[in-house]
C-alpha cells in the first residue's frame, strides 16, 4: 500500500471530512416545495361555514380577496405531514369550468406541479345534470396547465349530492336516492377524464360522502333529525358543505394529491381542533375518507404518490 505521507493523509482526511459534511448538509437542505393551484367555487371555498376564513395567510389568493377556504385545510394537513406544498386558489362563486378557462386563463397559466378543477355543482347552472360544459371547459383547462409544465398533476373533484336538490321538489334529482347526484357528477368527471390525454384522474369526495352516511358517520337527510351521533355535512342551505363537510372533501383530495393516508393525520389534527370538530368525529371522517380512496378502482398515481414510501390502500 502506497504511504501517503503526513501532508497526503491530512490532505486525504480533508476529502473525507468535507464529503461528510457535504452529505450532512444536503440531507438537511430543504426540498423544493411543490405549487398547488385550485380552481373553483364556494364550494373550494368552504362557504358558509369557519372553513371560508380558515387561514388565509398560508395561501396565496390570486383573486386577492383573500379567500383561503379548503385550499387552506389541505396546506394544514401537508404541513402536520411533513410535505411542502405553496398553495394557491382562484375561486368565484357559483361559477363553472368555463369561466375560469374564459375569464381567468390568463392569470392561472403557470407551470403548476398540481391543479385540482371543482366544477359546478349540478355540473351546468343553466342546466343541471348536463356535463357538456365540463367535459370541454375540464380538458380546456387541462390543455392550458399541460402547456405550461408537461409534468402537472391535473385532477377533477366529484362533488356532493346536495340535499336541496334531492328532497325538495325543485331539486333536479328530486324523488332519487340521495346518492343518485352524486353518482352521475362522478360519472360526468370519469367522461371528462377519459376526453383527455391531461388529466389524472377523479378526487372522490361526493362518494366519501354517501359512504359516510351509508356507515352512519353522517345523516343522510339534513330535513329530519339526525340519528345520535350522526354528523350533518352540509351547511344550513342543504347545498354548500358544514365544517364536517369541507374537511372531510380537504380530506380526500390530500390522500388522493399526496398519497397520504388521511388516518396518518390522527384525532387530534389540528385543522379539525381549530374547526370545532372533536377527536371522535375527526377520526371518523379520517377513515371514511381512506375507505373511499381505497375502494377506488385504478387509481392512477401522481407524483406525489409513486414517491412517497407508503402507498394509499394498505391498511396500517
Amino acid at each position: 500500500m502506497k504511504c501517503l505521507g503526513v501532508n497526503g493523509w491530512r490532505f486525504s482526511r480533508a476529502l473525507r471530512v468535507a464529503a461528510a459534511l457535504g452529505a450532512i448538509f444536503a440531507s438537511h437542505t430543504p426540498a423544493f416545495a411543490d405549487t398547488i393551484l385550485f380552481v373553483g367555487n364556494s364550494f373550494t371555498q368552504g362557504e358558509l361555514s369557519p372553513v371560508q376564513n380558515y387561514r388565509p395567510e398560508t395561501v396565496t389568493d390570486l383573486n386577492q380577496g383573500g379567500a383561503s377556504g379548503v385550499a387552506a385545510v389541505f396546506k394544514a394537513f401537508t404541513r402536520q405531514a411533513g410535505l411542502r406544498y405553496d398553495v394557491s386558489l382562484e375561486a368565484a362563486s357559483g361559477m363553472n369550468l368555463d369561466f375560469h378557462y374564459e375569464q381567468k386563463a390568463r392569470l392561472i397559466a403557470r407551470p403548476w406541479d398540481h391543479v385540482v378543477l371543482q366544477p359546478y355543482s349540478t355540473l351546468d347552472s343553466k342546466a343541471p345534470g348536463d356535463a357538456r360544459v365540463l367535459i370541454e371547459y375540464a380538458g380546456q383547462l387541462a390543455e392550458l396547465f399541460h402547456a405550461q409544465n408537461p409534468h402537472v398533476d391535473v385532477r377533477l373533484v366529484a362533488t356532493w349530492s346536495r340535499a336541496d336538490q334531492t328532497y325538495l321538489p325543485s331539486g333536479h334529482w328530486f324523488g332519487r336516492p340521495i346518492d343518485a347526484m352524486a353518482r352521475d357528477l362522478r360519472l360526468a368527471c370519469d367522461r371528462a377524464t377519459a376526453n383527455s390525454r391531461y388529466i389524472q384522474g377523479v378526487i372522490p369526495v361526493g362518494q366519501a360522502w354517501i359512504r359516510a352516511m351509508d356507515t352512519s358517520v353522517a345523516t343522510a337527510n339534513p330535513y329530519q333529525a339526525a340519528r345520535h351521533g350522526e354528523l350533518n355535512l352540509w351547511g344550513v342551505d342543504g347545498y354548500h358543505g358544514s365544517s364536517y363537510g369541507y374537511y372531510l372533501e380537504a380530506l380526500v383530495i390530500f390522500g388522493s394529491v399526496t398519497g397520504r393516508d388521511p388516518r396518518s393525520l390522527g384525532r387530534h389534527e389540528t385543522a379539525a381542533t381549530q374547526l370545532g370538530i372533536n377527536a371522535a368525529d375527526a377520526d371518523a371522517l379520517q377513515r371514511v375518507a381512506f375507505e373511499t380512496l381505497a375502494a377506488e378502482p385504478g387509481r392512477r398515481h401522481s407524483r406525489d404518490q409513486r414517491r412517497h414510501r407508503e402507498p394509499l390502500g394498505h391498511e396500517t
